[in-house]
């Protein structure tokens, strides 16, 4: 994984913890075959990938609210 790359990411989804979840499913979806939402010219892993979509705003989270949780 490449540090620059986690560092950018970290700026947009500063909880580390947020962002590890949003990297694991994206990088979950990428090696089940969905096609990536950025394009590269270098040969980057599914983890460098998922990094680059987030660093793009192409991929981002959305925490559920009090009421949702409630209704669990």
């Amino acid at each position: 994984m490449r540090d620059d790359y986690l560092h950018a990411a970290l700026k947009l989804i500063t909880d580390p913890n947020i962002l590890v979840n949003v990297v694991s499913r994206r990088v979950k979806q990428l090696r089940n075959g969905n096609r990536p939402l950025v394009e590269s010219l270098e040969k980057l892993s599914a983890e460098d990938t998922a990094l680059r979509e987030i660093m793009e705003g192409k991929i981002s989270y959305e925490l559920p609210t009090a009421e949702q949780l409630a209704r669990r």
